[in-house]
């Protein structure tokens, strides 16, 4: 793992030592004043020539093209708000995807299932344990955008999201997001609704390098990934954790997000 990953810098592979408890402090710090962590340089430049090389020829053939016009909440309605209610105003997101089967022996795999690395992430996260997820589709996607595509503003449905950008783009491909938009207790529609029509000021915008590890709240974090511009596309690789053991999706879930079912 010490080919693939920066355990020098983020000693990983050394939990209950002074230097892990210290990383994970500060990604805890981290997560609670900004709603997220970064490990900029985490993966190593060879092991990210040899994803991309591992990846891409997959990507161009093999995955889905997931193209939606959707509101941020994924639902046609939502409780308490009216139809025609400017936060369900729909965007257009445009991605390929490649699913964990496609890439089964990659440089993303073996990051993933690497036990110490849900070890980390658990403790930054504050959970007690963490898993890998059953879904032979799901557990690991890499997604792709091209000129003009845009992952567009949404909530997740988990707490947390653990991404690792593959490859930036040439120009575009920024992640904005606004922290604490929403709580459970208060949906804050007013609140959505005037970040779609531009004007929250507290929308903030982070440009990753290739090689940075992002865990960020996005639940109640509304995020998007602006249009890309230029030739080289942005390659990123989400992780999927759940906190009990052998979560899969339905067929459906499957079919709707990847075109096919396991």
């Amino acid at each position: 793992m010490r080919d693939i990953l920066d355990l020098d810098r983020y000693p990983l592979d050394k939990p209950g030592t002074p230097a892990w408890e210290a990383l994970v402090e500060r990604c805890r710090t981290d997560l609670a004043a900004e709603g997220m962590f970064n490990l900029e340089g985490l993966v190593r430049q060879d092991a990210l020539s040899r994803a991309m090389a591992e990846i891409k020829p997959v990507m161009e053939t093999l995955s889905f093209v997931h193209k939606r016009s959707h509101n941020i909440y994924f639902r046609d309605e939502m409780p308490g708000m009216a139809p025609d209610h400017p936060a369900l105003r729909k965007v257009d997101t445009v991605n390929h995807t490649v699913c964990s089967d496609q890439i089964a022996r990659s440089v993303p795999i073996w990051i993933y299932e690497w036990p110490q690395f849900a070890v980390f992430l658990a403790a930054a996260m504050g959970r007690d344990t963490l898993f890998t997820m059953g879904d032979p589709l799901a557990r690991l996607n890499v997604m792709c955008y091209r000129e003009g595509e845009a992952l567009n503003w949404h909530f997740d449905r988990s707490e947390f999201t653990t991404t690792l950008l593959l490859q930036a783009p040439s120009g575009g491909g920024d992640f904005q997001y606004r922290s604490d938009l929403r709580s459970d207790s208060d949906p804050n529609y007013d609140g959505v609704a005037r970040l779609l029509e531009g004007k929250d000021p507290a929308v903030k915008t982070l440009e990753l390098a290739a090689g940075t590890l992002n865990v960020f709240k996005g639940k109640n974090t509304l995020h998007r990934v602006t249009p890309c511009k230029g030739p080289l596309e942005r390659y990123i690789a989400v992780f999927s954790y759940y906190e009990k053991p052998g979560v899969i999706f339905s067929k459906e879930e499957q079919i709707g997000f990847y075109g096919r079912a396991a």
